[in-house]
């Protein structure tokens, strides 16, 4: 790490971390409203794209100068704002009278909703369970089943994005399984 570069405390708020997660956090009913109004479209695709590069790049801007613990909660927000948004704008803007994302958006909302209170109970205890290099992945293969929907090359070939979109589920329920047995391990330890 160069002289140049500041290291942040665990209670910062003003990061370079969080302003890009903030960014996200703004950008994203943008790109909701994108998805459901012109789904198919270049446009979707760059704001999409900018979103999910700060979601990449925030990372490794926290890790740089410090992780903080509002990064470790405005984070995984701007996460599910993102996902959880989008798979549910794709399910109203997608042709099909019945969308194939009906069952991914219910149970990707359900995990994530689970997740948010189980983390709650644990933070309530003092404790943080770091989430899995898998969860990376999951929320990897989760914008990619969102981006097959948009990109103008594969929008007409949903394949790509419902084989995706299973293999995102598959990876969410889990790192929800595995997060909660980790978490119950830290809390047995705990005690």
């Amino acid at each position: 790490m160069s002289t140049q570069e500041k290291r942040f405390g665990p209670t910062a708020l003003l990061t370079p971390a969080n302003l890009m997660t903030g960014f996200r956090l703004v950008v994203a009913p943008v790109f909701i409203w994108l998805l459901i109004e012109h789904r198919v479209s270049w446009w979707t695709v760059v704001v999409g794209l900018a979103v999910a590069a700060s979601d990449y790049f925030d990372g490794i801007v926290a890790r740089r100068h410090g992780t903080t613990t509002s990064g470790a909660f405005l984070d995984p927000l701007a996460d599910k704002v993102v996902v959880i948004g989008g798979l549910w704008a794709c399910v109203l803007s997608r042709p099909q009278p019945v969308s194939f994302f009906i069952a991914p958006a219910i149970l990707i909302t359900l995990r994530e909703l689970w997740m948010s209170l189980y983390r709650s109970y644990a933070a309530r205890r003092g404790l943080s369970v770091p989430a899995s290099r898998l969860a990376k992945w999951k929320t990897f293969a989760q914008d990619w089943a969102i981006g097959f929907t948009v990109l103008p090359f594969t929008a007409d070939r949903p394949a790509f994005a419902d084989v995706t979109i299973w293999i995102a589920v598959a990876l969410t329920l889990y790192t929800g399984w595995q997060y909660y047995a980790d978490g119950k391990k830290v809390l047995a330890r705990a005690r």
